[in-house]
């Protein structure tokens, strides 16, 4: 690890200089090497976790390509210093923003979208004009070892480099004085991360969690909202970072939404616990470890009096859950104060929006928040009151297919931003420049002529406006 990331000193300091050219051949390269393994990226998905082929197309390989085709159209754009008007203390003078790489970059992957969210944060790291080691989760490993083959096959060591390896391998990683850490994660690992980067004062993005809220309510398109919920849910079996974690649903029509999302759940994955555990569009979970967390999360809610609408199967030899509705869950369920990142979810009712608005803001600001409703009232005071990431009125997890949104958390769910010029900035240094073409400055050189006519202006208040 030290020997790789010393090689990329000299790399980076040369990579300060590369023109818009230079880099998006880099992109294209990139981007034409992960559509070659197409192929490949189906049958790792599926090797690590039956992930289906749809979801592989869907979710990795083409937010891949839209990140890199935004790159490529765009970067000259984004490279190109961005000019300020001058105040009135800097009048002869001209000023600009001028975008620098960060220098060496740590990329720490995650194991529910690994092409996906460990790649994309890569173009941009590439675009902004940066080296990388690039650590992918050792949760996937046949993705993580082909992920590592398309990077060798596209960039030399002392540029972009993959490390594969357990959780003391990113640890090992993160002692090292990178100038920007880009981590997707849990919350508590990002803590950590975090904590890490700031013994070398390094910068941060950090894409992690929460309890992501919906909220069907009384005017809602039902059919709309069941058929969206469900399919957000459920897709990498729940392991999405921005999946809808609970959903509050008005009492008035809680039922039939209920009857709805059954109908979307049978239609999407089979009737049966067994053509569900056997359907080619399932995902299972990543291994057994998760599969047992997301078992005792039932189990526990069960015990405390929840009620099992729809699912409940669990085979843990193949590490399967099935798509689960739950009622009547208690508060002080596990599953209600953990980050399921599974395919169960609870169904809360409610009369009063208000009541909904206020238990969502005694939980940490969660990573995705989405509405269904027909009534504006209640879509503003929603997206006013609840301070969220992101967030989708009658739909779920579009903004993040939406590329020219900034894409992140807020506090507990994560710091920085990413897609598209937001994920360029977030891997580039915004330097203020001032050129110097009239001195007028020089007046403030001279305080004995200068100091009276200051003063006066300061009792004025500088009241120009």
């Amino acid at each position: 690890m030290q020997q790789i990331f010393d090689a990329q000193a000299p790399t980076a300091l040369r990579l300060r200089a590369s023109t818009a050219a230079e880099r998006i051949e880099k992109i294209r390269k990139l981007r034409d090497a992960v559509i070659a393994h197409t192929e490949d990226w189906y049958r790792a998905a599926y090797a690590d976790f039956k992930k289906p082929a749809g979801e592989v197309d869907l979710a990795e390989i083409l937010p891949i390509c839209l990140e890199a085709n935004d790159a490529i159209r765009n970067l000259k754009k984004w490279m190109k210093p961005q000019r300020v008007w001058p105040t009135l203390l800097t009048l002869g003078t001209s000023s600009y923003v001028q975008s620098m790489p960060r220098g060496r970059c740590l990329i720490i992957g995650p194991f529910n979208y690994p092409v996906n969210l460990t790649l994309a944060p890569l173009i941009s790291a590439i675009a902004a004009g940066n080296t990388a080691i690039v650590k992918p989760s050792e949760l996937t490993p046949h993705l993580s070892g082909l992920i590592a083959k398309v990077v060798r096959e596209v960039f030399s060591e002392n540029e972009v480099a993959v490390i594969e390896g357990e959780a003391d391998v990113a640890q090992g990683l993160q002692a090292l004085p990178f100038d920007h850490v880009f981590f997707t994660g849990s919350p508590a690992i990002g803590k950590h991360v975090m904590a890490a980067a700031a013994k070398n004062l390094a910068s941060v993005t950090l894409e992690l969690g929460g309890k992501s809220p919906t909220i069907v309510d009384a005017t809602a398109n039902l059919k709309l909202a069941a058929r969206n919920i469900i399919w957000s849910k459920f897709a990498n079996s729940g392991q999405t970072c921005i999946a809808p974690d609970h959903v509050f649903v008005h009492d008035s029509v809680k039922a039939q939404w209920l009857e709805l999302c059954k109908k979307e759940i049978r239609k999407a994955y089979g009737n049966s616990l067994a053509d569900q555990a056997s359907s080619p569009h399932l995902a299972h979970m990543v291994n057994a470890r998760h599969t047992s967390r997301i078992k005792n999360l039932l189990e526990d809610a069960k015990a405390r009096g929840a009620r099992t609408l729809d699912g409940g199967g669990v085979d843990e030899s193949t590490c399967f859950v099935q798509p689960t509705l739950l009622d009547q869950i208690p508060a002080d369920a596990k599953i209600m104060e953990e980050e399921i990142f599974g395919p169960l979810l609870p169904i809360i009712g409610f009369t009063d929006l208000d009541d909904v608005i206020a238990k969502v803001n005694e939980g940490p600001k969660p990573l995705a928040f989405y509405i269904y409703s027909q009534s504006k009232a209640n879509i503003d005071k929603s997206l006013t009151h609840i301070t969220s990431g992101g967030a989708c009125v009658n739909h779920s997890l579009m903004q993040f297919l939406q590329g020219n949104l900034p894409f992140g958390g807020v506090n507990n769910s994560g710091i920085g931003r990413a897609h598209g010029h937001y994920g360029f900035k977030e891997f580039s240094h915004e330097r203020g420049v001032v050129k110097t073409q009239f001195d007028f400055a020089a007046m403030l050189m001279m305080p004995g002529q200068v100091l009276p006519i200051m003063r006066k202006a300061l009792r004025a208040g500088f009241k120009f406006l």
